[in-house]
């Protein structure tokens, strides 16, 4: 289990000591999609569900999931982001989100980018789903990193075997 930063040499859970890691700047950006029913989206796009502006809402709403991950995630630092930006893109079926999250600081924003997605696609499930209850979240992963110990990372390389 040394491999998983999250255990102790015995085995048990715990947060990572990052007190004596350098501050950098670190990046990560997430993706993922919701699949739903064409008319679901149609709606959305042209703006005249019920509830009002569903990717307005998610956007808000995954940014706020970025800023409480320490909260939700038990072993997440709380950290102190200097940017989290939400994109939200209507396809034929489905709704995608990328969020890319920034800090100056001593531990990564991975699980905050991710969070942002989820939290983001959770909330277009959560404002249509009195119409569509079939919707299903997708392909959710981080695709970039950027910044401290372990450098870069993309999920580009990750496939192709190369290392950055």
């Amino acid at each position: 289990m040394n491999d998983l930063t999250h255990f102790d040499a015995s085995g048990k859970a715990h947060m990572v000591d990052v007190g004596a890691k350098p501050v950098s700047h670190r990046v990560a950006v997430a993706e993922g999609r919701i699949r739903m029913h064409p008319d679901t989206a149609a709606r959305i796009r042209a703006g005249d569900h019920r509830k009002g502006d569903v990717l307005g809402v998610a956007r808000v709403a995954g940014i706020m999931g970025a800023k409480r991950t320490g909260d939700l995630i038990p072993l997440c630092h709380p950290i102190g982001l200097t940017r989290v930006a939400l994109e939200l893109e209507t396809g034929e079926d489905h709704v995608r989100a990328r969020a890319t999250c920034e800090v100056q600081g001593q531990t990564g924003v991975e699980m905050e980018a991710l969070t942002a997605v989820s939290v983001a696609l959770l909330t277009v499930y959560d404002m249509c789903k009195a119409v569509d209850r079939g919707m299903r979240l997708e392909d959710v992963r981080l695709l970039e990193k950027h910044g401290g110990r372990s450098g870069s990372w993309t999920a580009e390389t990750e496939t192709t075997g190369e290392s950055q």
